[in-house]
């Protein structure tokens, strides 16, 4: 039993020993492939892929770093120098952190440089969020484009009504299928709709 435990022990030592500071090409397509692979969502999973290339091909434009705190502070700065919006840059930082406790989970990584890069921070959403939103006026145009005469302008109608009213995802409303919409409690709703990252949710449906 004695010589069991020392072995196990010994093998932990020597993964701890074989963990890195500096992660190569190969390393960071493992680690990279160990966070797809962990993702069920395609949307996710597209998104993680792109936010993580961005990362790899900034981190190897520099190969004598270590992949660290330092290192992801450091790439943070050049996101926000490249002006992006608060919440591009969190969700790029997301997909970092995820390739480093990755990379840590395969042993490729020291679990305390992994540790570290979880602790960044992201970038404070200050002030309201801008953008082109439609008017309640223009959104009732938008509606009204599609031909009511024809079959296609009626199913048009209604694709953009309830993407208005509902707040859908175009993924979303082009799963939904007449099972989904349920009264409940003398109200209209679309229930059990699987959403971004497999999350089920119930919206309500406006009269």
């Amino acid at each position: 039993m004695e010589a069991k435990v020392t072995k196990a022990k010994s093998r932990r030592k020597v993964k701890r020993t074989h963990a890195k500071t500096i992660l190569r090409l190969r390393d960071l397509d493992m680690a990279k492939a160990a966070v797809i692979n962990s993702l069920s969502c395609p949307d996710a999973q597209r998104g993680y892929r792109h936010a993580i290339d961005e990362f790899v091909d900034w981190y190897c434009s520099e190969p004598r770093l270590s992949f660290s705190k330092n290192v992801v502070v450091r790439y943070r700065m050049h996101l926000e120098s490249r002006q992006l919006a608060p919440g591009t840059i969190n969700l790029r930082l997301g997909a970092v952190r995820r390739l480093a406790y990755e990379a840590a989970d395969c042993g490729v990584l020291s679990p305390d440089l992994a540790a570290g890069i979880r602790r960044v921070k992201g970038v404070k959403k200050l002030g309201v969020r801008l953008g082109d939103w439609l008017t309640p006026e223009q959104g009732n145009a938008l509606r009204q484009v599609p031909d009511p005469q024809r079959l296609r302008g009626k199913r048009d109608r209604a694709l953009l009504a309830i993407l208005l009213a509902c707040g859908l995802r175009r993924h979303e409303i082009a799963e939904l299928t007449v099972d989904h919409l349920q009264q409940r409690e003398e109200h209209w709703a679309i229930v059990d709709l699987v959403g971004k990252g497999g999350h089920i949710r119930t919206i309500p449906m406006p009269d």
